[in-house]
């Protein structure tokens, strides 16, 4: 699984952090920062509840 954020969809909200911290981060607006755009198998639940989280659906998840 590969993961990426639009990052002029995103506007912060930070759900995708407090939820996959090991795939997501802030930069210094709070806005969402992809950590590893591939996500380990053990963080794909998470990665994909953070995606159903995001209000602006400005993550991205692509299927290998």
């Amino acid at each position: 699984m590969k993961v990426r954020v639009d990052s002029e969809a995103c506007v912060g909200h930070g759900r995708c952090y407090e939820i996959a911290s090991a795939v997501f981060g802030d930069d210094a607006r709070g806005h969402c920062v992809i950590l590893t755009p591939e996500v380990a198998k053990e963080h794909h639940v998470a990665t994909r509840k953070a995606e159903a989280n995001c209000p602006e659906r400005a993550i991205v998840i692509e299927e290998e």
